[in-house]
């Protein structure tokens, strides 16, 4: 999956986040595919919720970061990922997507595996989409 990958030193942590795309050679790695396989099942999870409660959902934004870090050893290894889901929904819908926000992390098998050895915090805030006036 193209992503963005940046690394301000050689000390510092790396991180990388799968919301851009990128087209340069090599752009997709272990550490980036893992990190969209996370952000891919949380929010396949949380879509299939939001539709088995009938709550129309117009777009659903996946956000996934993550870091680099280095162990006692030098090596490098994924310090953490972040996942952010933003669900484009209605302001009548808002008040409704409770228990789902309550129950989709639960059923995503790869994040509940990654967490077993990687920290993954995950954010999810819908965004409320605008009415038009009049339509």
């Amino acid at each position: 999956m193209p992503s963005r990958w940046t690394s301000a030193r050689r000390e510092s942590p790396t991180s990388w986040s799968t919301s851009r795309r990128r087209s340069a050679p090599g752009a997709a790695n272990a550490a980036r595919l893992l990190a969209a396989a996370v952000g891919h099942c949380l929010g396949a999870s949380l879509l299939f919720c939001l539709r088995r409660s009938r709550i129309p959902v117009k777009q659903l934004r996946v956000t996934v970061a993550g870091t680099l870090v280095r162990n006692e050893r030098g090596r490098l290894r994924i310090g953490e990922i972040r996942v952010s889901l933003a669900p484009d929904i209605t302001p009548e819908d808002r008040d409704r997507i409770g228990r789902c926000l309550d129950v989709f992390e639960d059923y995503c098998i790869v994040t509940e595996s990654v967490r077993q050895g990687i920290p993954v915090t995950v954010a999810a805030e819908p965004a409320v989409a605008a009415v038009a006036a009049g339509v």
